[in-house]
Parts: C-alpha cells; sequence; structure tokens
C-alpha cells in the first residue's frame, strides 16, 4: 500500500475531526443524497472510464511523496445506508502461488494510484458578483470557470452539497454549504465551497471529509487558509516534466480476477455504496434503455435540481452499464467519458465530444439538442434522434433481463439479512450483471464472426440474451458502431 507522506510541516488537516452535530455550521444534510461513501469508479480499460491516455504504470511510477493510505474502515461503510450494517472484508485470497504466479494482491498494490492534487480553491458567491474564486493554490493555476462548476446553478436552494466535475483535463470535487447569517450585506445567507483538482477522480473520495469540514471552517471564519495550505503542500501532484497527467489504471487482468474472485479492500470502496441500488430504483426499468444507450456510445446528458451530488453517482452508474471485460473489445469506438457536472461554459466542450455521459441543473441544455443523443430529466429518457427512438421501448429480452436483476438483488438481500452474508454487496452484484451480459453479447458476435457462416439467426441472437424481434434495431446499431461489418442478418429477424 502507498504510505501517507509525512514530508509536510503542518498536518493539522489529517488530523482534524468533523463537527460534532452541535459545531456544524450546516443545520441537516439533503436526505436525497446518499451517505459519507463517495468513491468512484476504477479506470480500467474497456470498462468505459479509462480517462487518460496515461495507461498502466509501474510500481516505481507511482511511488513517491504525497502518498495517502488506504482511507478509514468508517470511509466505505458510511455510505451502507440504514438497510444494512458495515460488514468486514472476510475475504481469502488464494494461497500457495508458484514462484512465477503473482497474487491478486500484488497485481492491484501495481496499479494503485498515488495522491495527485493539482489545485485546492474556496470559491464564494458575492451578492453583487455572484459566483467568485476567493483563494486557490498554485496562485497561477488556471482556474477559469470554476466557480460556476464549484457552486452549481440553483445551489442556492440546498443547505449542503457535493459536486464532481471536469476542469480541462483534470477531475475536481467540491463540497457547498449554505449557512442563514444576519447580515444584510450578504442578503441572510453565506455561500461557499471548498473544492480540489486532480488528473483523476478516484482517489477524490478520500478528503470528502476533509473538503466538507474546511467548508464549514469557511463559513464561520472566512479567510483561514492555513489547513488548505498544509494540505495542497501534502499532497501536491508530482506531475511527469512534459505536463501530460499520467493517469494510473488498473490492468484488466487484474480487475477481472479481483471481480471473479475476492476483491483488494481498496477497490471494495471505489464505487459509491448504495449507489447502484438508488440507481436501480430510481429508474426501474428505464436503466435497460440507458444500457442499451451507453453501449452504443451515444451522448447522454442527465439533468436533475440541486442536490448535484446524487446526480453525479447516476452519471457514474450509466458508465458502468458500458463495462466490457474481453480483450480487443471496443478499441475502435468512442471512449465513454464521465463528465460528471457540466453548465453553458462547457458547451463548447461537449460540441467537440463523441461519447459522454454529464449532468446539469441548466433547463438551458434541453434546447441544445445537438449537444446529446439523450436527455435525462429525471426519470424520463428521451431522444430526438429518430433513429433512436424506438430504443426507448423495452424488448421482451429487457424486461426479462431486468427481472432477472430484481430477483438477484432480493436474493442477496437476504441472504444478507438472514445469513449475514458480509462478501457480497449490490454493487458487485449490479456491475457484474451487466459485465457478464456485454461480454456474453461481444463473445457471440466474435463466435459467428469466426464461423463458417457469419449470419446471425434468432438463436445466436438469442444467445446474446437479446430479442431477435425487439432488440433487432439495436443489434444493426451494435454491429455498425464496432465495426461488425463482415457479420450477416438472417431475413428472420424482422422488426415486431
Amino acid at each position: 500500500m502507498v504510505e501517507r507522506s509525512d514530508r509536510a510541516p503542518l498536518l493539522d488537516w489529517e488530523e482534524v475531526e468533523a463537527p460534532s452535530s452541535a459545531e456544524q455550521p450546516v443545520s441537516e444534510r439533503q436526505s436525497s443524497s446518499p451517505s459519507n461513501s463517495r468513491a468512484l469508479g476504477c479506470t480500467a480499460p474497456g470498462f468505459g472510464w479509462s480517462t487518460s491516455p496515461g495507461g498502466p504504470t509501474s510500481v516505481s511510477e507511482t511511488d513517491g511523496g504525497g502518498g495517502g493510505g488506504a482511507p478509514p474502515a468508517s470511509t466505505s461503510a458510511a455510505g451502507i445506508g440504514a438497510d444494512a450494517a458495515p460488514c468486514p472484508d472476510t475475504d481469502e485470497h488464494p494461497s500457495g502461488l508458484g514462484p512465477g504466479d503473482v497474487s491478486l494482491d500484488s497485481e492491484i498494490v501495481k496499479w494503485e494510484e498515488k495522491d495527485q492534487i493539482v489545485s485546492v480553491f474556496v470559491v464564494t458567491f458575492n451578492t453583487r458578483s455572484g459566483n467568485m474564486l476567493e483563494w486557490c493554490l498554485p496562485k497561477d493555476m488556471d482556474l477559469e470557470g470554476v466557480e460556476f462548476k464549484a457552486i452549481a446553478s440553483g445551489s442556492h436552494r440546498v443547505t449542503t452539497d457535493f459536486i464532481y466535475f471536469r476542469k480541462g483535463s483534470y477531475f475536481g470535487l467540491a463540497c457547498f454549504a449554505n449557512m442563514a447569517v444576519e447580515s444584510a450585506v450578504e442578503r441572510g445567507a453565506r455561500m461557499k465551497s471548498v473544492g480540489i483538482l486532480s488528473p483523476s477522480y478516484t482517489l477524490l473520495y478520500r478528503y470528502m471529509s476533509f473538503l466538507e469540514h474546511q467548508v464549514g471552517l469557511q463559513l464561520q471564519n472566512p479567510g483561514h487558509y492555513s489547513p488548505l495550505e498544509a494540505f495542497y503542500e501534502d499532497k501536491r501532484a508530482l506531475l511527469p516534466p512534459s505536463g501530460e497527467e499520467a493517469v494510473t489504471a488498473c490492468p484488466a487482468n487484474a480487475w477481472g480476477a479481483a471481480l471473479n474472485h475476492s476483491m483488494h479492500p481498496e477497490m471494495k470502496i471505489t464505487h459509491p455504496a448504495g449507489c447502484m441500488s438508488q440507481f436501480i430504483r430510481f429508474f426501474g426499468e428505464q436503466i435497460m434503455v440507458l444500457w442499451k444507450m451507453a453501449l452504443l456510445r451515444r451522448r447522454i446528458l442527465i439533468f436533475s435540481p440541486p442536490p448535484v451530488g446524487v446526480v453525479c453517482y447516476r452519471v457514474y452508474c450509466c458508465c458502468c452499464l458500458a463495462n466490457v471485460s474481453l480483450p480487443g473489445v471496443g478499441v475502435s469506438v468512442p471512449e465513454f467519458r464521465p463528465f460528471f457536472y457540466v453548465n453553458v461554459a462547457d458547451i463548447s466542450a461537449l460540441e467537440n465530444e463523441l461519447a459522454y455521459v454529464a449532468c446539469t441543473t441548466e433547463k438551458i441544455f434541453e434546447e441544445k439538442k445537438d449537444l446529446y443523443d439523450v436527455y435525462v430529466d429525471n426519470q424520463n429518457v428521451k431522444t430526438y434522434r429518430e433513429g433512436l427512438k424506438p430504443l426507448l421501448r423495452l424488448s421482451a429480452a429487457d424486461r426479462d433481463k431486468y427481472r432477472k436483476l430484481t430477483e438477484q438483488r432480493q436474493m442477496l438481500l437476504y441472504s444478507q439479512e438472514e445469513n449475514g452474508d458480509c462478501v457480497s454487496s449490490e454493487e458487485d452484484l449490479f456491475i457484474l450483471f451487466f459485465l457478464e451480459q456485454n461480454n456474453r453479447i461481444f463473445q457471440t458476435l466474435s463466435e459467428v464472426a469466426g464461423s463458417p457462416d457469419p449470419t446471425l439467426t434468432q438463436e445466436s441472437v438469442r444467445a446474446m440474451g437479446l430479442d431477435p424481434h425487439g432488440d433487432r434495431l439495436f443489434l444493426l446499431h451494435l454491429l455498425e458502431i464496432y465495426g461488425y461489418d463482415t457479420l450477416l442478418v438472417s431475413d428472420q429477424l424482422c422488426c415486431s
């Protein structure tokens, strides 16, 4: 594991505990947001989450100052919710490896990312000037527009929030808080946000509690930046001299082994506990429509009023729907990029994206129909592309898959309640369900393409878990996007 750096003279940011409920500047948390486990995704190649051409790096490349060790167990357990108590990691890793074998632990440790904080900043709302960048390190960092990402449009209606976003080639996490004050100048409310930037989003969650605490301090005692300065000095990134931001990625073989066997504790918290189950409950059968759109690499924009944090999780979950672990699959299709929260300042960036998932609180985006293929307004999934409209209808196979997913979740919940099953989780079940479904599709396509008669028949389509009639258009789009132009489609596959 990467050891915590001890080079900073001031480590009060590490020692600060979250304020008690009596000291909280914020009266209540937003009930619609998940609890405190807010990690985001693995950057495994082929999983729709590779965010940089940097690729995997060796141990020597990831060692160095600024590393933060594994977060405390309470970080990963906090987001489980009231339905389940946190479970200890009871997995046992296989032993007795031969001299040429490498343990799963070793594989995963090799790709574990070190801390790479490139900036820390404070944003405030000014009644005359609007959102303003109040303070930042380093001073010469280009943070233009970050003030509109760290305080989302409409945030004045919520007490607290957290926001994932992109800023150029970096990812950001900001914690927002709104405190009532007796000040005519501030019009009765003080709003601030404290955030950080990194080349990768996968470790940002480690500093959620720190950012929440710091934004509370900034509300109560504006201008006190010493903990933020110490934090930056301890965690600032050591980027390559070329200026290219190398983002460590999990090797596909290590990730696949972890999914099929036992997960390393660090990997267990790389997705926010509870976000998958919330995603399923929120969208219901509509996740099957989102699954198809994600697999087809469509541009998906999710609209929702604040709070933004829970909507950022929907962005993450949509990307997980497109996971594929078969080697070579998807190398020729556009990278499925998470943009998280976007506003009108991101319009020019989105115009150049071929495939992405993003969320916004700004209704004006619905009118920008050239920016997206699929528009999700809360639970309503729609498209203005005539060629995609038939895909909004659920096929018989879609309903069957959703029924199986629901049954598996119910069995898992029963096992957790009755037998104290602490090994499996809804998050793992969700990811594996769609991973196996996607692998099944592309494995069948590869087998048919390599056969003497490369024709997709009703039997081969059913072998993929698809409906020969209801999924015909989806299949044709899939063959085109992924370059299976040598395959023939049987005339028996007619539209229903």
